[in-house]
């Protein structure tokens, strides 16, 4: 297992790794997705701190069954190991021995004297950081926190049959509310202006304003340090769930957007695909980033080849799909859906768009 430094933060998707445990010989981590975890580091059960929070752990223990929850315990402590000190209770909890402390290392948890920075993970069922709780000492209350913690997540939903659906991606959590806020208020203080869509005239990609077809006005981001922020949690939150879900990397990022459908101007797009000009044949996926999911009524993206299904998230949360997919924003019926709105591409889309910037015309059209 390699060793280094590789602290996440919420948001972001934890390392992968296999161990043991007490009743298996090699356990891989990432097969325990598709429920919450809880992933503490403890150190040794001879330690007064990890003691208390194992204590209050299996008084709880009901709340972890492998449905809702898993909790994993990492161990360095080979006495722990070797004298048979501690057993994994099934379902719901298990140990991960780490004697050779390549767990902690890899999540950052090792000190530079030895000890163990006792902390806990509280990860969704992707595996991303909800919750980066550190223990502290004596570890009263700490099982409490979580607990809390998990109570306030959505329920992991029961098996259903599943409906025709669209190869989307629903990720949560990839702004957080603050920085949801900071977009839209830089939308309110400067004003967006009317947006077209990109088609073919006489080999040329031009932009066109039809009401009927769209309306929707857009805020470009001009703010540099804002830029960096949004770059940072695309490029930590959200491409590493695009990797595992597509096998595709982004490199790139095309607009830094804020846009705004508003009820009284009838905001929508009706339905279109996002690369069918010269000069938008680059774009490889398409990311609708929802800034104030809940405070507006309609407004959901349907995809018509995939049925009728209406597709959101949760504040700060993306849909992220194809840019060759068929889509649709239908109208906002009430209130005001502001967005966040790039696009992604690779290095070889890069060279696709660089040749195909003789084709872009420069003015809309009514």
């Amino acid at each position: 297992m390699t060793q280094h430094n590789s602290p996440v933060g919420p948001g972001e998707a934890v390392p992968w790794f296999t161990s043991s445990t007490p009743s298996r010989e090699r356990f891989t981590f990432d097969t325990a997705a598709g429920r919450y975890i809880v992933l503490s580091f403890l150190g040794s059960t001879s330690d007064s701190t990890a003691a208390r929070v194992l204590t209050d752990l299996l008084a709880r223990r009901e709340h972890f069954n492998d449905e809702q929850a898993s909790f994993f315990g990492v161990i360095a402590d080979p006495r722990d190991r070797d004298q048979q000190r501690i057993r994994d209770f099934l379902p719901g909890i298990r140990f991960f021995w780490d004697i050779d402390r390549a767990i902690c290392n890899l999540y950052g948890v090792q000190r530079e004297n030895g000890a163990i920075r006792q902390t806990t993970y509280v990860l969704d069922p992707r595996l991303r950081v909800i919750a980066v709780l550190p223990v502290a000492t004596g570890g009263e209350g700490h099982v409490d926190a979580v607990l809390a913690l998990l109570k306030a997540q959505d329920p992991i939903s029961a098996p259903a049959i599943a409906q025709p659906q669209a190869p989307v991606l629903v990720i949560p959590r990839i702004f957080e509310p603050a920085l949801c806020q900071t977009l839209i208020d830089y939308y309110e203080r400067l004003g967006g202006t009317e947006s077209g869509y990109m088609v073919e005239r006489e080999g040329m990609t031009v932009e066109v304003l039809k009401h009927e077809h769209k309306r929707r006005r857009d805020c470009a981001l001009e703010d540099e340090q804002l830029r960096q922020t949004c770059m940072h949690r695309i490029t930590t939150r959200l491409v590493p769930e695009l990797q595992k879900a597509f096998q595709f990397h982004a490199t790139r990022m095309e607009r830094y957007l804020v846009a705004c459908y508003d009820a009284e101007e009838g905001g929508h797009f009706r339905p279109h695909r996002d690369n069918t000009t010269k000069g938008t044949a680059h774009r490889r996926f398409a990311v609708s980033l929802f800034l104030n999911s809940g405070e507006y009524e309609g407004g959901q993206l349907r995809f018509p080849e995939f049925g009728r299904s209406l597709y959101s998230a949760p504040t700060g949360g993306a849909v992220v799909f194809s840019c060759s997919l068929l889509h649709e924003a239908t109208p906002v019926t009430q209130g005001r859906r502001y967005m966040f709105l790039p696009f992604l591409y690779d290095e070889e889309a890069r060279r696709i768009r660089e040749e195909n910037q003789q084709y872009l015309a420069g003015q809309a059209e009514q």
